[in-house]
């Protein structure tokens, strides 16, 4: 589970409500995402937060067969994923679900939430699937 920080909190806190926010800078506009204190385009602290509608297209993805280290060896295959959210800002995720590894570039996906031990993660399913 990534660590929150100051700048990250109000996300993590939405996705435990179930929702995907972005930070979005009130003098400039740009909505983005990592989290961050200032805005990568004009160097303004003011944020606010805004939900995003959780739909994006898949931008990059690739299937994880061979476990990087040691904690990940009961996940493989799993698969990552650049998104490009219709709001703009690209992330970084996973694409869960029976069809996960079906996915490709170009091809719609939508935001669901992975409840874990201790906490909750954003992850994105093809449009229209079911996640794990």
């Amino acid at each position: 589970m990534p660590a929150s920080n100051a700048d990250s909190a109000p996300y993590w806190q939405a996705a435990r409500e179930g929702k995907l926010v972005l930070q979005q800078c009130a003098a400039c506009g740009l909505k983005r995402f990592l989290p961050r204190h200032l805005c990568p385009t004009c160097w303004s602290d003011q944020t606010q937060w805004v939900e995003a509608c959780g739909r994006g297209t898949v931008h990059a993805v690739t299937t994880v067969r061979r476990a990087p280290s040691q904690a990940f060896r009961e996940k493989v295959p799993y698969v990552v994923a650049l998104v490009d959210l219709e709001e703009g800002p690209r992330m970084l995720t996973n694409i869960v679900g029976p069809n996960a590894e079906q996915a490709r570039i170009g091809q719609p996906v939508e935001v669901t939430f992975e409840v874990r031990e201790n906490g909750v993660v954003p992850q994105f399913r093809i449009a229209g699937g079911n996640a794990k």
